[in-house]
């Protein structure tokens, strides 16, 4: 019996699939492109000291709606590095929290800029548009990866004071960086719930209808070996529930890449993208 047109038809597809997996054409893994994501970065606290916390209510209810990854990990101590891992996939040679310094390699920023996407970092108590300086205040650059490659722009540091209130002039990634006393690494955890709260609860509600994502994110653990912490992914297209996978700064900063489809940097390039938590 000749095969009948269906099941040619059925072949046909196959051998396409086939063909185009051979060809690289289908990715492994899809990913979302948000309209907008917000990393917020907090400081020095373990996900044992986080997550279930009494200290910590508002960022126990955004693990509670969205993906709580309870295998997450800081690359290494302290701070500085890990953010510029976080921010360009490496920490070119910082094993240190000292400033300042310049790179002229490629960032997260710079990449999203080629890209024709946006970028803009917020930060809490810098003295003015595109400062530079090392220290001011509770403000401190060594949180502050973006002042440190010089092919980002000056005018996408901006401080907190700036931050939008009409949520649809968000660049496409943003990054939200608390001052020392309110991201937890000189003032309490509590402290630093209650700003997060105050400040981008409005922007978790707006997100749901407007396809944007929040990511928070810690920098380290309080300085174990074992360095684990809290990361949490909120927004409309996320799947709730709590992740096992092992993860880490690279695999955050390669699914943000994917999310816009731009290169891989550094430490990015090996590590996997998260996708097992979007509906």
């Amino acid at each position: 019996m000749p095969p009948s047109s269906k099941q040619v038809s059925g072949v046909m597809l196959a051998v396409l699939f086939l063909a185009a997996a051979v060809a690289g054409q289908i990715a492994p893994a899809a990913v979302p492109a948000p309209a907008h994501v917000i990393v917020v970065m907090e400081e020095n606290h373990g996900y044992s000291q986080i997550i279930g916390s009494p200290q910590a209510p508002y960022i126990n209810s955004l693990a509670a709606q969205g993906a709580l990854f309870t295998n997450s990990f800081a690359v290494e101590h302290p701070s500085e590095p890990n953010y510029l891992d976080l921010f360009s996939g490496s920490n070119q040679g910082i094993t240190n929290d000292s400033c300042p310094h310049t790179f002229s390699v490629q960032s997260l920023e710079s990449e999203l800029i080629t890209a024709k996407k946006t970028f803009t970092g917020y930060s809490e108590g810098l003295p003015s548009v595109g400062s530079t300086v090392c220290r001011s205040g509770k403000y401190a650059r060594k949180h502050v990866p973006w002042t440190d490659f010089s092919k980002d722009l000056a005018a996408d540091n901006q401080p907190f004071t700036s931050f939008p209130t009409d949520f649809t002039k968000l660049p496409t990634v943003t990054f939200v960086i608390p001052n020392l006393n309110d991201d937890m690494h000189d003032g309490t955890i509590q402290q630093g719930d209650s700003w997060l709260q105050n400040n981008l609860l409005a922007y978790v509600t707006w997100a749901q209808n407007n396809n944007s994502l929040l990511i928070v994110q810690f920098d380290e653990d309080q300085g174990t070996t074992t360095n684990h912490i809290a990361t949490i992914f909120v927004g409309p297209m996320v799947k709730p529930g709590k992740y096992r996978e092992k993860i880490n700064h690279y695999n955050l900063l390669r699914t943000i890449e994917d999310m816009y489809a731009v290169p891989h940097l550094g430490n990015a390039a090996s590590a996997k993208t998260i996708s097992d938590v979007w509906k």
